[in-house]
């Protein structure tokens, strides 16, 4: 039975998991900003000893690689990286937003999501998300963008379908996308949780990465805050 060390830090969620192909065996989260670099070694280092591991325990370290947070993205890839050369394992690498929809579509296990379309988002500042859309089964039907949303965002799809909104970026949007099939919900946010289902197929398959070279899915380039210098304002 493999198992897995998942660890996702693509948004202001720190959060590390110890899984197996029955799901979470054991995991740590934390919701303070900024705290990635602190606390996911941390986390890491407990439930590890937690559950008597060691790094040559793991059968593959799992990653959320994107897209999010662009210094939470290189935090954890760069840590999942470390990992996998000290145990010499494989690298598995999840879009963030298919984990989103992987856990919000586990949820809902017990109700008829036939005529559903998930949209996980994630803030990416102003108007503007990263998202992506997913049918009942979870595969991706319109491939990870960032958009601006506005009044016809997912017009042609909620003409059809009920499209569910979830995650940071759709808190945003509740005002804007007010078509009758629009459903919002809240406090969904990634988790390593959510990683375990796309991280178990991604094993069978033997979908790993290349370690020396993976990046992060960044989507778009970093932009760095320009410094205020009092008086320059």
């Amino acid at each position: 039975m493999p198992v897995f060390l998942c660890i996702e830090t693509a948004s202001e969620i720190c959060s590390v998991a110890i899984a197996d192909q029955q799901g979470v065996i054991s995991i740590k989260e934390s919701v303070r900003k900024n705290s990635h670099a602190e606390v996911v070694t941390v986390f890491i280092d407990s439930l590890m000893k937690e559950n008597h591991l060691s790094v040559k325990d793991l059968d593959a370290v799992v990653v959320s690689k994107g897209p999010g947070s662009y210094t939470g993205l290189r935090i954890g890839v760069s840590t999942a990286k470390g990992l996998c050369y000290a145990g010499d394992i494989p690298l598995i690498a999840i879009n963030t937003l298919s984990s989103m929809a992987s856990g919000m579509i586990a949820g809902l296990h017990d109700r008829n999501t036939t005529n559903h379309l998930f949209c996980p988002m994630i803030d990416a500042r102003r108007m503007e998300v990263y998202d992506a859309l997913f049918d009942g089964e979870g595969k991706m039907v319109r491939e990870t963008k960032a958009e601006i949303i506005d009044e016809n965002s997912f017009f042609e799809y909620l003409e059809k379908h009920l499209v569910v909104f979830f995650g940071n970026g759709s808190d945003k949007c509740r005002g804007t996308i007010a078509h009758p099939n629009a459903i919002f919900i809240d406090h969904i946010n990634p988790s390593a949780a959510f990683l375990v289902k796309p991280a178990l197929e991604a094993y069978m398959a033997k979908n790993y990465e290349d370690t020396a070279y993976f990046e992060p899915f960044y989507l778009k380039d970093f932009i760095a805050g320009i410094p205020r210098v009092k008086g320059l304002e």
